[in-house]
């Protein structure tokens, strides 16, 4: 690994820097988590930067903040994948390094019980797409531009991205994506709905949207996540069935009282919320 850390996560709270060893949060603070792919020239995903993911969001499960913004810093958000990483691999092998990203990146990131915004401001390649798919929403700045280009060296994308841009776009798109490699602006992607907005000022707007949700009531968001969950692996029957558990729950929470409460006496949008 090299001796810079290939990405970089910071928590803040209600505007305020802390350390990442931070072990507890004020009462009533928003604290928001930023994971930066910061691994230059071309943030390419290899063994350094997938282990620093790993690291990055084992850390982030075992803590949670209230909401979690990845973005990147340089002139791309990522060029794809070193393919060197590819370079040997036996069958076994193959399937093993898809295993453990699935298991050790991709379904922790959409595990975290916390709204999860990434923020596109270039070119975002093959694995940094699939990171991004597996978000709860997608900003792009206008010239942004994606592609999942794995049919360059004979593979297909393995990291979740066809079907989960087949969620999103439908199976139709994500066959023409795949297979073709070409790249799609974001006035493309947002029209096919994979991309939620194009701001010119992404890196703004999708801090301003991460401080928004993070300040919202945590724990009805994190079950909003749970019954989407529930509709992706069983459909609209399955997601009903856990819906009564899953929001029922929330009548325990300390938001859910204070924001009743509130209502009644004052009217909405009036409440605050600690995520407790």
């Amino acid at each position: 690994m090299s001796e810079t850390k290939a990405t970089r996560l910071e928590r803040e709270i209600t505007g305020s820097a802390v350390s990442s060893d931070l072990q507890a949060v004020a009462s009533g603070g928003a604290e928001v988590a930023t994971l930066t792919l910061a691994h230059p020239p071309l943030n390419l995903f290899d063994q350094a930067m997938l282990d620093a993911l790993i690291a990055d969001i084992a850390e982030l499960s075992a803590r949670p903040p209230r909401a979690l913004l990845l973005r990147a810093e340089g002139k791309v958000v990522s060029g794809g994948v070193d393919v060197h990483v590819f370079d040997g691999l036996s069958i076994e092998q193959g399937a093993e390094l898809w295993r453990t990203l699935f298991a050790q990146i991709i379904h922790p990131l959409e595990a975290l019980p916390c709204p999860v915004i990434f923020a596109a401001h270039g070119l975002t390649l093959t694995a940094a797409f699939e990171i991004a798919l597996a978000c709860d929403l997608i900003l792009a700045a206008p010239k942004a531009k994606f592609g999942l280009v794995e049919t360059v060296v004979g593979l297909t994308p393995s990291m979740g991205g066809p079907q989960r841009l087949a969620e999103r776009a439908g199976s139709g798109r994500a066959r023409e994506f795949v297979m073709t490699g070409d790249l799609y602006d974001a006035a493309t992607m947002a029209e096919w709905g994979v991309v939620n907005g194009v701001h010119d000022d992404v890196d703004a707007a999708a801090r301003e949207l991460t401080h928004r949700l993070a300040h919202g009531p945590t724990r009805a968001h994190a079950a909003t996540k749970r019954i989407i969950e529930a509709w992706r692996s069983g459909g609209v029957a399955h997601a009903d069935s856990v819906t009564p558990e899953v929001s029922g729950a929330l009548f325990a929470t300390e938001d859910l009282h204070g924001a009743v409460r509130s209502f009644l006496e004052v009217g909405p949008g009036k409440a605050s919320y600690t995520g407790r």
